[in-house]
């Protein structure tokens, strides 16, 4: 059962349904402490994705987030390590201001064939604040201990 704080705490994420497509659902924590959402695949026919293919797999809705919010779209883990499904592009980023349908780049790899039937959870969404700050081109930057050490250079 889904537990939720009451909604003065929580921002409203409004769902419109796109099509009649079979699998549709509304995204929904799976429990009180789950930080995403699944979504499911909204397809007419079933999708078999190839080792090495991917595909943009429609969830049949569009959203409204608050205002200050992002969506970042995750990979399964069940999904990963038993099949090798992944999304690309992850997180990928739904912006506040996007209007269109939610879709999710899935890829296979995987050594077998998989297929993605109606309603199956393909993905997560996590819904998190963000700001956007200004920008100001300067002449030095302030040195810290790392300075540019970057890709391992604090370790394996």
């Amino acid at each position: 059962m889904q537990k939720v704080a009451a909604s003065w705490m929580n921002p409203l994420l409004k769902i419109k349904r796109i099509g009649t497509s079979p699998g549709f659902e509304t995204p929904v924590y799976q429990t009180s402490g789950s930080s995403g959402m699944d979504l499911h695949a909204a397809l007419d026919a079933p999708v078999l994705l190839k080792p090495q293919a991917r595909a943009l797999i429609p969830c049949g809705f569009s959203m409204e987030l608050p205002d200050g919010f992002e969506a970042q779209i995750r990979p399964r883990s069940g999904l990963a390590i038993k099949h090798g499904i992944t999304c690309l592009n992850t997180p990928g980023t739904i912006d506040h201001d996007y209007r269109g349908e939610i879709k999710v780049i899935l890829a296979n790899l995987g050594q077998e064939a998989f297929e993605i039937k109606a309603g199956e959870r393909i993905a997560q969404m996590v819904v998190a604040r963000v700001e956007q700050v200004r920008v100001e081109l300067v002449e030095a930057i302030s040195e810290t201990s790392r300075g540019e050490g970057g890709f391992g250079s604090t370790g394996k």
